[in-house]
C-alpha cells in the first residue's frame, strides 16, 4: 500500500512539474506573440476601434475619422499597412485583444485605475472632462439666461434620483457610480447596449427620447453644432487623459507607439487632424445631415440602388462595385480624366460606345456600360484564372490598364519562377516591372511599356475601400 501511495505521490508531483512548465512555455508564447517584433514580421498592424460620427466612418463613399487618420499617420511612420477591427463595446474591444484579434485598441478611452490592471496605456493623446447632457427648456429663444439655468441641471447634487442613460461598459457607468457616493443619493443609471454610441445617446437626449446622458466634453462640443438645443455645460467629472492601449504583454509595441506619439505631437499635423474632427463644427453639421453619411443617411452614394441593380446582374457584391467607382469619379458624373475618359466610371469614347453607352455623361448609361465592360473581362479571365476571388484582382487590373498589359505581367511572372495565376506578390509584382526597359522590351512582352504602379495601386486601393465599406454598409 505504501509502495503505492509513492509511485502515486511520484507520479502526481511529475505530472504537476509538467504542467507548471507547460503553462510557462504558453506563457512565454503568449508574450513573445504578443509583442512589436512579431508584428513587424507578419507585415501589418491590427488596431481595434469602434465606428462614430468622429472616430472612424464613410462619408460620400471616402473612410474618415479621427482615430482613422492617425491610424493612417502610425502605418505611414511604421511602413506597413494597417487593418482596422470594429468592435461594439469597450467590453468587446477588450476580448478581442486578449483574444489577439488585434495589436491595439486605437481609440479615445478614459484612462482609470480600473482599467489600468487590465490594459497598458499609450501616453495621453487628449485631455478631457465627462459633462452632463440635457435639453435646454423648449422656449429658451424667448427667456432670458437666468430663467434658462433654473431650469437646468447644474450641480451633481441635483442628480439625486434622475435617471442617466449611458453606453454600457463606458467610463462613465463607473463615474456615476462614485458620484451617487458622494452625493449620498441614488442615481438610476441605465446601461444602454454596447452597440448604441454616445453620439446615438446624445441624439435621443435632441429627440426628447431620454431626458439625460453623459459624454466627453470634447464630443458634446461637436455634436451640440448640430443640435443647438442641448446643454453641455454641468460637468460630472475632473479632467481626465484619454489614449490608446494595448496589451500589458506588449512593452515594445508600446514604446514604439509612444515614440511614434511623441514625434507626432510635435508636428502640426496632428493638431490639424484633431481640429478637423473635433473643433470644425461646419463640417461636422455637413455630415450629419448628409444622406450620403452610413451612420446617419445609410448610402455611401448617390446611385446605391442602380449600384446594386447592376452589381447583381454581373455577380458582383455591390459594395465592391461602389468601391470602383469611387477610385474612379469620387462618384462625380461629370468626371473628365486627361486621357480623356469621362463619368462615373470613366469609360474611353470607344469603350464606352461598344459596351452601350450612347451619352457617357448619363449615370444609368455610364454604369451598365461599365458593367458591360467588367462582365466582358471576366469572362475573359475565366479562361485563365480558375479562383474567383483571385480572378477580380486580374478584372480590376485590366479594366485600369489593359488585359493585354495584365496578360504580359503574367507572362514575365511565368518567366522568372512567380505564379502567373496569383496577382499578390506574383503578376504584380511583374506589373511594376512593366515601366522598366529591361522588362518591358523582352520578346515575351507584346504590348511594351505601362506604369506598372498605377494598376497595382489601383487593384489595392478598390479591395481596401471594399472593406471599410463592408463594415458599415450592409
Amino acid at each position: 500500500m505504501g509502495k503505492l501511495l509513492n509511485n502515486f505521490l511520484s507520479l502526481s508531483i511529475l505530472a504537476l512539474l509538467f504542467l507548471s512548465a507547460g503553462c510557462d512555455r504558453a506563457m512565454k508564447d503568449r508574450e513573445r506573440k504578443d509583442d512589436f517584433p512579431e508584428i513587424r514580421e507578419r507585415g501589418k498592424i491590427i488596431a481595434i476601434t469602434s465606428y462614430s460620427p468622429i472616430s472612424y466612418f464613410i462619408y460620400h463613399g471616402e473612410p474618415m475619422g479621427y482615430e482613422y487618420e492617425l491610424l493612417q499617420m502610425l502605418g505611414e511612420h511604421l511602413n506597413m499597412p494597417v487593418d482596422i477591427k470594429l468592435a461594439r463595446d469597450f467590453e468587446e474591444m477588450m476580448e478581442m485583444l486578449e483574444k489577439g484579434e488585434g495589436d491595439l485598441i486605437a481609440y479615445g478611452l478614459t484612462v482609470t485605475s480600473e482599467r489600468r490592471k487590465r490594459l497598458a496605456f499609450t501616453e495621453p493623446m487628449n485631455v478631457t472632462r465627462q459633462v452632463l447632457v440635457q435639453r435646454k427648456p423648449k422656449n429658451w429663444r424667448r427667456m432670458r439666461l437666468h430663467e434658462i439655468e433654473n431650469l437646468l441641471i447644474r450641480s451633481p447634487l441635483e442628480l439625486g434620483g434622475q435617471t442617466i442613460h449611458v453606453r454600457r461598459g463606458s467610463a462613465y457607468v463607473s463615474r456615476l457610480r462614485n458620484l451617487a457616493l458622494e452625493i449620498g443619493q441614488d442615481i438610476n443609471i441605465v446601461e444602454a447596449p454596447g452597440d448604441v454610441t454616445t453620439e446615438e445617446l446624445i441624439h435621443l437626449v435632441a429627440q426628447d427620447s431620454i431626458a439625460l446622458t453623459v459624454s466627453d466634453e470634447n464630443i458634446a462640443q461637436i455634436q451640440s453644432a448640430y443640435y443647438q438645443d442641448l446643454d453641455i455645460a454641468t460637468p460630472v467629472s475632473l479632467p481626465q487623459q484619454t489614449a490608446w492601449a494595448v496589451r500589458q504583454t506588449s512593452p515594445m509595441l508600446l514604446d514604439t507607439i509612444n515614440q511614434w506619439l511623441t514625434e507626432a505631437q510635435n508636428h502640426a499635423d496632428y493638431y490639424v487632424i484633431y481640429n478637423k474632427y473635433y473643433k470644425n463644427r461646419q463640417a461636422f453639421r455637413s455630415r450629419y445631415a448628409s444622406e450620403y453619411f452610413p451612420i446617419t443617411g445609410g448610402t455611401i452614394s448617390p446611385y446605391d440602388e442602380l449600384l446594386q441593380e447592376v452589381a447583381e446582374e454581373i455577380g458582383w457584391d455591390w459594395r465592391k462595385l461602389a468601391a470602383l467607382v469611387y477610385r474612379e469619379s469620387q462618384f462625380n458624373p461629370r468626371a473628365r480624366s486627361w486621357a480623356g475618359a469621362v463619368g462615373l466610371m470613366q469609360l474611353m469614347p470607344r469603350t464606352a460606345r461598344e459596351f452601350g453607352a450612347a451619352d457617357p455623361l448619363n449615370p444609368e448609361q455610364n454604369i451598365r456600360a461599365g458593367a458591360n465592360f467588367i462582365q466582358w473581362l471576366e469572362e475573359y479571365w475565366q479562361r485563365h484564372i480558375e479562383d474567383e476571388e483571385e480572378r477580380m484582382r486580374f478584372v480590376m487590373a485590366s479594366y485600369n490598364v489593359g488585359h493585354g498589359h495584365v496578360q504580359d505581367a503574367r507572362r514575365l511572372a511565368e518567366a522568372f519562377d512567380a505564379d502567373p495565376n496569383i496577382w499578390e506578390g506574383n503578376v504584380e509584382r511583374f506589373m511594376l516591372k512593366k515601366s522598366n526597359p529591361e522588362y518591358y522590351n523582352l520578346e515575351i512582352v507584346n504590348f511594351g511599356y505601362a506604369t506598372g504602379l498605377e494598376p497595382v495601386t489601383y487593384v489595392k486601393t478598390i479591395f481596401n475601400l471594399f472593406e471599410h465599406y463592408q463594415k458599415f454598409v450592409d
